[in-house]
């Protein structure tokens, strides 16, 4: 509901204006409204679930979620669209990292867990494509307002079965920690300055100095943010999150994903219903393809083998997987066949989605303190809300330069020359996305070391974990002659603490104590 939410209003755009008077100046923020609020409020939502209850916080970024679609469907003026969209992003901002934190604290056995994530991946990963189904059905059979009001159900359904299935996790008063309220305005500036920066360069440019001011506040608000979080006792973010070259390689090579798929998504459906005059419906069907691939990838191969082999030969081959289906789309021209161009593409981009989302959403949470564990989601949640951002900017940029480089030279006004220029700068932001796409995989291989091992999965307290660490590490016996334990005996012990933390932690959830050493 939250990934799709980002473009099932693109097919309804068009609509939505007509009917709400929306200047052309002014539609974008149908889009912007949205993606602001949720890209902006990221870091403050994890952190909101990790204070107070990620159970509580997705119950209520549900019941607003939903309130806030049932405002935007019901709206009788821009400004109200406008409005509602914002309260849109800012609900699921809570509703993001709480429900994939929740993920990572619920499953804990690898199996399970590399099931779960791989559901999770693919339904993730699917949501852009779905949205374009369901937006084209809905504002072709229905109205446009249906792709806002049939959120609706979908929350209030959840938030019934989240109140009733997921176990309390309320964090009672007296133990929560102080809310990071400097590092929450720093961290939360700064994203919204670059998302509302690169939003802004698709219609201005990206020399104007709207988009340039934006994105310069934007750096200096997270350089900032960095140097607080530093010396915070407790942090929105702690440092070491990020600092850890798995979760920060993940989050990276999932940011660069987005630059390239976002824009592909936008060029793609203008390529099929302009270009090759397809109905909404029909538009939104051709994306089937691709979102069953990514299911299967997620859920038949990515998920079994998580467990068994290193996470950089999942991620790197799935971004190059990408990579080619774009090459492949690159071949696109005026009159090229759905089945013999658009078709492979799309099996090649969705089998190598689910790749890579599913091992890094994965890799976000991993090992990670469950009081942390909706910081370390609202980190990968970020990196794909601004690459998404930043990937519809450029691409955007790109291919409207393109275009009207080639209509310069050409008689502009004949339909068959502009379409022949459309589709040209639809080409060139696909060689740049596909380059976008090959430097992400060069830093999932060069970054992502992780190898999994028995119970690495298991989320284990902070205190725990410590004290099993250093019992493992003095019970290897294994010194350096220096008197400090080698690095290896260090490994070994950490692998040990981890199989230990995690049995004693299921012990304790069963009713069992663990027998003392």
């Amino acid at each position: 509901m939250i990934v799709l939410d980002v473009t099932i209003v693109n097919i309804a755009l068009p609509s939505a204006q007509r009917e709400l008077g929306i200047s052309d100046a002014d539609r974008q923020w149908v889009i912007t409204a949205y993606t602001l609020a949720f890209g902006g409020l990221l870091l403050l939502g994890g952190r909101l679930g990790d204070l107070f209850g990620r159970k509580r916080v997705l119950t209520v970024g549900l019941l607003g979620f939903a309130l806030a679609s049932a405002l935007g469907g019901a709206a009788v003026g821009p400004a109200m669209l406008f409005g509602a969209r914002a309260l849109q992003g800012a609900f699921a901002a809570l509703l993001a990292p709480s429900a994939l934190g929740l993920l990572s604290t619920t499953f804990s056995d690898p199996r399970e867990r590399g099931t779960a994530f791989g559901i999770f991946g693919a339904i993730a990963a699917g949501g852009s494509a779905i949205g374009l189904i369901a937006g084209g059905l809905l504002t072709e059979y229905l109205d446009w307002r249906w792709c806002l009001f049939v959120n609706v159900p979908i929350a209030a359904v959840t938030a019934f079965a989240a109140f009733e299935v997921l176990k309390r996790d309320h964090v009672e008063k007296g133990r929560r920690t102080p809310l990071d309220l400097p590092g929450a305005l720093l961290g939360c500036g700064g994203l919204l300055a670059i998302v509302y920066g690169t939003s802004e360069a698709v219609t201005r440019g990206w020399s104007d100095a709207l988009v340039i001011g934006p994105l310069v506040l934007g750096v200096l608000l997270l350089t900032a943010f960095v140097l607080v979080e530093r010396r915070t006792a407790h942090p929105l973010l702690p440092v070491h999150i990020v600092a850890d070259r798995n979760r920060g390689g993940g989050a990276l090579s999932v940011g660069l994903a987005m630059v390239g798929m976002f824009g592909t998504f936008l060029f793609l459906t203008y390529y099929l219903q302009v270009i090759k005059h397809f109905s909404p419906v029909v538009t939104g069907l051709s994306f089937l393809p691709m979102t069953v691939a990514i299911v299967l990838s997620s859920t038949g191969f990515a998920a079994r083998m998580m467990i068994r082999v290193p996470t950089r030969f999942l991620v790197g081959p799935g971004l190059l997987l990408v990579a080619s289906g774009l090459a492949w789309l690159a071949r696109m021209r005026v009159d090229s066949p759905w089945a013999g161009l658009v078709l492979p593409a799309e099996l090649l981009i969705g089998l190598g989605m689910g790749l890579v989302f599913m091992p890094a959403m994965s890799l976000a949470t991993l090992g990670v303190a469950p009081n942390e564990a909706g910081a370390a989601a609202a980190t990968l949640n970020s990196a794909q809300q601004v690459g998404g951002s930043v990937g519809t900017a450029l691409l955007n940029t790109v291919a409207a330069s393109a275009t009207a480089s080639f209509l310069a030279t050409r008689v502009a006004s004949d339909p068959a020359v502009r379409a022949q220029g459309a589709v040209h700068g639809y080409v060139a932001a696909t060689w740049v996305a596909m380059g976008v796409l090959l430097v992400a995989a060069l830093v999932a291989v060069l970054m992502i070391d992780h190898r999994p091992a028995p119970g690495e999965a298991t989320v284990v307290p902070v205190g725990a974990r410590a004290e099993a660490t250093e019992a493992a590490r003095a019970a290897s016996g294994a010194r350096a002659v220096d008197g400090r334990p080698s690095p290896r005996a260090v490994a070994r012990a950490d692998v040990r603490a981890n199989v230990r933390t995690g049995a004693e932690v299921r012990g304790e959830a069963g009713g069992e104590r663990p027998p003392a050493d």
